[in-house]
């Protein structure tokens, strides 16, 4: 079990259900974070810094099925990606890297930078950085 610092929930659910198709590993970044943020959603909108907010939601299993995508990617960018929510509600697809990173995942993919400063530019509607 890992230690929380508040909220804690169960993530076997979500790991085994995305590790079932081989693509995608939940390494100790992904872990934590949903231990914690795992299943909350924000409801928000409206005009934010840099970009419209949007909705957004910690839920991994609305990802099943895209294993694929987050396994491309992670190959792409060398980092290892897994799952972790939803977007502007399934617009775009969220992941975490081993390092703690959050990334946009679409056709493309973006960063919105370590887990404090994500969540931040999340509420406040700023857009993520594009990797090349």
């Amino acid at each position: 079990m890992i230690p929380c610092t508040g909220r804690c929930v169960s993530v076997e659910p979500w790991r085994e259900r995305l590790e079932a198709s081989g693509e995608v590993r939940m390494h100790e970044a992904a872990r934590s974070f949903l231990a914690e943020f795992g299943g909350l959603s924000v409801r928000i909108g409206g005009p934010g810094v840099t970009c419209a907010k949007s909705p957004f939601g910690f839920e991994p299993g609305f990802l099943v099925g895209e294993e694929d995508r987050f396994a491309d990617w992670s190959r792409t960018i060398g980092r290892d990606l897994f799952p972790i929510g939803e977007l502007d509600e399934g617009r775009f697809f969220l992941g975490i890297d081993q390092h703690g990173e959050i990334h946009l995942v679409e056709t493309w993919v973006a960063t919105f930078g370590p887990v404090r400063d994500a969540l931040e530019k999340l509420v406040l509607g700023c857009g993520p950085e594009t990797i090349d």
